[in-house]
């Protein structure tokens, strides 16, 4: 069944946070939704939620703000303020009858009507927090979705046990708003894209089923069950950071298939399925980081009229456009008067000008699937210009989504440190702005972003970026223990937050607070190569482990610069693996032979189509050089997208070959240009023999 929905806006409010709009359950069946109260203006509310007696309407109102949770009666009066007393502003809360389960950070309380009932200290940021249906599972369940790829399963204090996921999970939904028919289903959105429902029973969890994130879209910030196809089957909303809204069905064997997308032109914060525009007609209702609230409703939005037909108003309708062009008059009305405001006090002596002040979305992610940073900037007003500025070299790739016209500044990297300067310079109307960047492991400094938006007076606001050491390592649940490894030991007087806080800077992913008990492992893999690391460390000690030999070298340069910036003496030993350097060789092999390869292929496109002109056709041509020319767009697309691939690799290799020696006590660096030669005639097994016989 193909599915048609229309969009129609309602009501703009202020910037809004994640999971901050629900709808109210309906009275009878089919009936629409009314503004009834606003509250005064006050602190940011971070969640709202809905909550009740159990087993009957869900229609409190509970939001919260700061450490505070207050509740609202349906009609605006407040019945509740709970001061939570969290060191920490709360950003996850649910609530079921008389419990209420609140997250800051990395702390969860659960309190029942009001009095502290469970604690719970979580090893990683937490992003969400669900709870099974008490009703249906006859127990207390909470579950917390976790930065470090974990969905935590408690039981009242203590961890009952943990599910690993692809991705950061950055929401969590019951399924069909019930958990199911056991009360144990969950559904998840992850940071980078992926959707999942997984089976949470007393005793393990049960993946049911996973959705990859191919298309390479945003990550989902929103989730709602609700039957939009009408065929009885409660369907998945889906809202997402690069503001696609997405409606999953799912089949006979209860798989999703993708069955409606729309894309809107900021990120979705909430999504819910219901009525209210018109009785008797389903939508889905969604609102974004600026405050649009919006549907897509499955209510017809025009006519078709043929010449000369008569185009009749209904009564409503005729009321809807009367209301439209009231308020229309009104603002027309208020921005005259602002606009005359504005000239009398620019114009006056006394009058001081205030700097406007505008709140702004940013996300600054490493993408898995090609190696790179994605940095995310939202405002919530049009977007005039932004300037990047970088103290460490980094590549600024190709982004399909972005309009916005860029240019390039020299700059004086020696004395100044400055190795990048980019204008971009957006389009009218341009509230977000998608960017990509690839960074080089072993160089770390800072990236900044100033952003400019088209507001009087002209001001700016400058987010900073740390770009880390080893900046394209992810963390990951386990490794492969069979490769051949490198172990960098570190012995001295220091303890275990300092050491931690040593770790968090030259890795990414890792919680800033310092674990709870006495030692930890960590293990990551590079996203641009594969190899892995495996981090162990504890009072007085650290063992790291990877099969790169350049890894080892970065980290033992870094530590020892941060411990002797702390006056701490280290006892640095090492032992390198032979093998691990032709292991480390043959997983860049394959990148850097296709990259030579399309290089190759670029170099004969222009020749090709100069014969093809000259010919007037292809045919005469070998197939294989056909196909370069039916594919040349293709190439030269994927060639543009990826400058400085070939430069990175031989970059890569280089610095391998210099590492390998230098833990030998030797330079090399005058064998260089042989190693250069070598690379451009590239061969695997002349590389190899090369590194052994240097």
């Amino acid at each position: 069944m193909e599915l048609s929905l229309n969009h129609v806006d309602y009501l703009q409010v202020g910037v809004t946070s994640q999971k901050t709009m629900k709808l109210l359950p309906a009275v009878g069946r089919k009936a629409t939704q009314k503004p009834v109260f606003k509250s005064l203006p006050g602190q940011k509310i971070s969640r709202l939620e809905l909550g009740g007696a159990l087993g009957t309407p869900q229609e409190k109102i509970f939001v919260c703000s700061g450490s505070e949770v207050r509740g609202y009666t349906k009609k605006g009066k407040q019945f509740l303020s709970f001061e939570a007393n969290l060191t920490e502003s709360i950003n996850a809360m649910h609530v079921s009858g008389a419990d209420l389960f609140v997250c800051a950070s990395y702390i969860y309380n659960h309190y029942c009507d009001c009095k502290d009932q469970d604690y719970y200290l979580s090893g990683d940021k937490i992003n969400d927090i669900v709870c099974l249906p008490v009703e249906t599972v006859g127990r207390t369940v909470p579950v917390l979705a976790c930065q470090d790829r974990v969905l935590r399963v408690l039981q009242g204090s203590e961890l009952l046990y943990d599910f690993e996921v692809p991705g950061p999970p950055s929401v969590l939904e019951l399924h069909n708003r019930d958990g199911g028919k056991n009360g144990e289903e969950v559904l998840y959105g992850t940071a980078d894209g992926k959707l999942g429902l997984v089976q949470l029973t007393s005793s393990a969890p049960v993946s049911k089923w996973e959705v990859d994130n191919e298309k390479k879209k945003g990550g989902v910030l929103c989730i709602d069950t609700f039957d939009i196809l009408g065929d009885g089957v409660k369907d998945i909303l889906v809202g997402r950071d690069d503001g696609t809204v997405e409606v999953y069905g799912l089949d006979s064997s209860s798989e999703p298939t993708l069955r409606f997308e729309n894309v809107l032109s900021e990120s979705v914060t909430s999504i819910q399925g219901g009525c209210v525009g018109k009785e008797s007609f389903d939508e889905v209702l969604t609102t974004t980081y600026t405050g649009w609230v919006s549907g897509l409703t499955t209510e017809p939005q025009q006519m078709e009229a043929e010449p000369g037909d008569e185009v009749k108003m209904s009564r409503e309708t005729q009321a809807k456009v009367a209301a439209l062009r009231v308020e229309l008059e009104q603002l027309q009305i208020k921005v005259m008067q602002g606009r005359e405001k504005y000239q009398q006090s620019s114009q006056s002596s006394t009058a001081v000008s205030a700097v406007p002040v505008f709140s702004i979305n940013d996300r600054f992610t490493l993408c898995q699937d090609d190696a790179s940073y994605s940095l995310t900037l939202e405002v919530q007003t049009a977007i005039d210009n932004l300037l990047l500025q970088s103290d460490v070299p980094i590549d600024l790739l190709d982004v399909d989504k972005n309009s916005a016209v860029v240019s390039f500044s020299e700059c004086d990297s020696e004395p100044n440190g400055n190795f990048l300067l980019a204008t971009y310079r957006c389009q009218a109307n341009t509230t977000r702005l998608e960017l990509k960047v690839r960074s080089i492991e072993g160089q770390y400094g800072t990236l900044q972003a100033y952003v400019t938006p088209r507001l009087q007076p002209k001001t700016c606001q400058v987010r900073q970026y740390q770009i880390k050491p080893l900046s394209l390592h992810q963390r990951t649940h386990s490794i492969d223990q069979d490769r051949p490894m490198n172990t960098l030991r570190l012995v001295g007087q220091f303890s275990f937050a300092e050491i931690h806080s040593w770790v968090v800077f030259c890795l990414p992913e890792v919680p800033e607070k310092t674990p709870a008990g006495e030692n930890i492992t960590f293990y990551f893999q590079n996203t641009f190569l594969g190899t892995q690391l495996e981090a162990s460390y504890c009072k007085g000690e650290g063992i790291f482990k990877s099969d790169n030999i350049s890894t080892i070298s970065i980290l033992k340069d870094v530590l020892s610069k941060e411990a002797t910036k702390r006056k701490i003496n280290l006892n640095i030993s090492y032992e390198v693996n032979e093998d691990s350097v032709s292991h480390t060789l043959k997983m860049i092999h394959p990148k850097l032979e296709y990259q030579l390869l399309l290089a190759k292929k670029v170099q004969l496109i222009d020749a090709l189509k100069e014969l093809q002109v000259h010919e007037g056709n292809a045919d005469f041509l070998i197939p294989e050089y056909r196909s370069i020319l039916d594919e040349s767009a293709r190439l030269l697309e994927e060639y543009k997208k990826q400058p400085a691939h070939l430069e990175r690799l031989y970059g890569m290799i280089t610095d391998l070959f210099i590492d390998k020696f230098k833990f030998k006590g030797q330079n090399v660096k005058t064998k260089v240009s042989q190693l250069l030669e070598i690379l451009d005639n590239y061969d695997l097994n002349s590389l190899m023999d090369f590194f052994n016989d240097a």
